[in-house]
């Protein structure tokens, strides 16, 4: 089939995805890009079988990736076959409580982000602020001031030398320093290279429902240094979430529970977007499933999407060996577990097709069935990779293997479910398992009329029903959801919810259903309007926690100055002055976020999980 991308696909892929010669002009297209992966990637296989084996998969991965049926991670898109060969995105890197640990992972960082990868660390280890510090007999600046410090360091360099990078930042309930850190991103300026998460024991939400103090631990020490109510910690948490979306929150316990190599360390922090999270050292390629190309009518194609499953877990497999890694220890990590995450993208759209509102019972039944069908051939993928590759090296240390409890796998964790901001643009479908946000939006340049674009499938089933107008779309645009706009009936509202009509309740519950069936975790936002209470937001984390899901993360609309997302612009997007210094290019990009407008190509700016996004690529992570 000839490869057909939207426009906005396009866009993406000319500013952040195809190769460039010296003169720094683009020198492949669209379709050479994707064999150019699918030649690399598949280079592995000639390490474990013969030339026509490396050949026949070359031929699959093209195949799944130029129909847009699946995409690894962006770094892979633009690295694979280059000379810079970096191709995971997530890591996650320890820092200990030293001065030597802290730059010495600072300066890894920079290596990491200059090739790509996004990183995630917890601070939970470094002593309080005012703790002595016995060398210089001085006292601590404590992790808040760090974060401060790796937030400037990441602001000057650039992920994969093109934007800012990403980061994870993370404490644990119990340090002395967890109501500083809380309130650290109070100011939306601050930390804006960072998400900031706190991490939650299940010690402190039995707490939580019983009203009683809990202890506040030194991590220099071990000692107990103090007590804290454990109701007013949380309700503060969710008073900060409320307010502007931070900080988020991830259930520790619930993550190390599933952690897969346990007698190799607990599992402290995520990737910048909380979907993977990782032992110190750990990186993770990711890739995913648009599912909106498996809809078969009414059902799903279940034998096409098995054999992609498959072909999918093989490519992220074969990543892993072809990459090259900024440092030697990662290197060694990665090998030794070899930690994929298939997700999928997609999910909305899919239940467009199908019929299905994203807000009802047989949403959820069918997540918990579609995510549950991958995650069983995602897992026998890898055991039969495991059976003709061998599996990963740590699985012959691992207890689950000594005890024989499950069948030895190539990969410690298979499934993810990731933002997809980018690719979902490149595949043109809806990003991870979010829901739709606009049915209509517009993208507007400089000195030309805006440019009104509406969602393809509303398109269609508009023509299709007899209700399309120019003059509807353009009232749709300017309108968060299709039951403030006449003319559309009934049914199309109920099937066509977007994220401002969805109760917060289920987007939990479908967090919660993909959860069930995932390895690693889970990335989506909770969103709530611009009404809800701080008693809405709480009743999310305790349904969240209740529900099992491994973290999460909420967005009241219009909580921040700087709306990220609209379904309209609604300012002017006349240049505000002559641009005439790197100065002035400076200021007018601020006034560009203010209006939210991405600083690349003045087009709308797009929100989805813990990444912020254009369609001409432009991305960064943030808490959302």
């Amino acid at each position: 089939m000839p490869l057909t991308l939207t426009e906005n696909a396009l866009l993406v892929l000319r500013k952040r995805i195809l190769a460039r010669d010296v003169h720094g002009q683009i020198s492949e297209t669209p379709d050479e890009m994707f064999r150019r992966v699918a030649r690399s990637i598949a280079a592995a296989d000639l390490e474990y079988g013969s030339a026509a084996e490396v050949a026949a998969s070359e031929q699959d991965f093209y195949e799944i990736m130029s129909r847009l049926e699946f995409l690894p991670n962006s770094p892979t898109l633009m690295n694979a076959g280059r000379d810079l060969g970096q191709l995971s995105a997530c890591f996650v890197l320890p820092i200990e409580d030293s001065m030597e640990s802290i730059f010495g992972t600072l300066a890894d960082t920079a290596l990491i982000q200059k090739s790509g990868g996004g990183t995630g660390f917890s601070f939970s280890r470094l002593r309080p602020k005012d703790d002595p510090v016995q060398s210089t007999h001085g006292q601590s600046s404590g992790p808040v001031s760090f974060i401060r410090l790796y937030n400037f360091a990441t602001e000057v360099t650039k992920l994969g030398g093109k934007r800012a990078g990403a980061n994870m930042a993370i404490m644990r309930i119990d340090h002395p320093d967890i109501e500083e850190f809380i309130g650290a991103k109070a100011n939306p300026v601050e930390l804006n290279t960072f998400n900031i998460s706190v991490a939650i024991t299940d010690a402190f939400m039995d707490k939580v429902k019983v009203g009683r103090q809990y202890d506040l631990l030194n991590p220099r020490t071990g000692g107990v240094v103090g007590h804290l109510d454990a109701r007013e910690i949380f309700d503060r948490i969710v008073e900060a979430a409320w307010r502007n979306g931070e900080p988020g929150v991830i259930f520790i316990d619930r993550i190390n529970r599933d952690n897969p190599t346990p007698e190799f360390g607990e599992i402290e922090s995520t990737n910048p977007c909380g979907e993977q999270p990782l032992l110190p050292y750990e990186s993770c390629v990711l890739g995913s499933i648009n599912l909106s190309r498996f809809a078969d009518g009414g059902d799903i194609d279940y034998d096409h999407l098995k054999d992609v499953v498959t072909l999918g877990v093989h490519l992220l497999d074969n990543v892993i060996d072809v990459s090259r890694f900024p440092i030697p220890r990662i290197e060694q990590m990665t090998r030794a577990n070899r930690k994929i995450g298939l997700g999928v993208m997609g999910w909305a759209d899919l239940l467009i097709r199908m019929g299905i509102p994203y807000n009802s019972e047989a949403a959820v039944n069918l997540a918990n069935e579609v995510m549950s069908f991958i995650s069983r051939h995602a897992a026998a993928a890898s055991v039969e990779l495991a059976r003709k590759r061998g599996p990963f090296p740590r699985w012959y240390q691992e207890s689950m293997y000594q005890k024989g409890a499950k069948p030895a796998q190539r990969n410690a964790t298979v499934t993810t479910v990731a933002p997809t901001g980018t690719i979902s643009l490149i595949a043109n479908c809806s990003s991870g398992i979010e829901p739709i946000y606009a049915i209509a939006y517009r993208r507007i340049s400089f000195g030309s009329e805006s440019l009104l674009f509406a969602h393809e499938q509303f398109e269609e089933y508009s023509r299709k029903h007899g209700f399309y107008s120019d003059s509807l779309i353009n009232s749709v645009a300017q309108h968060a959801s299709l039951k403030a706009v006449s003319g559309i009936p009934p049914e199309a509202a109920e099937l066509f919810v977007t994220t401002h009509d969805i109760p917060p309740e289920w987007h939990v519950r479908t967090q919660a259903a993909f959860q069930n069936h995932i390895d690693a975790a889970v990335s989506k936002t909770i969103n709530f309007p611009n009404d809800a209470t701080t008693d809405d937001v709480k009743a999310a984390y305790e349904l969240a926690y209740e529900l099992g899901c491994k973290g999460i993360t909420v967005y009241r609309d219009a909580s921040r100055e700087q709306q990220v997302l609209s379904s309209q612009a609604t300012h002017s997007t006349a240049p505000p002055f002559p641009v005439t210094s790197p100065i002035e290019i400076e200021k007018l990009q601020g006034q560009l976020l203010e209006m939210n407008l991405c600083p690349d190509c003045q087009s709308q700016l797009q929100r989805n999980g813990g990444c912020l996004y254009c369609t001409c690529g432009y991305s960064v992570c943030v808490q959302t």
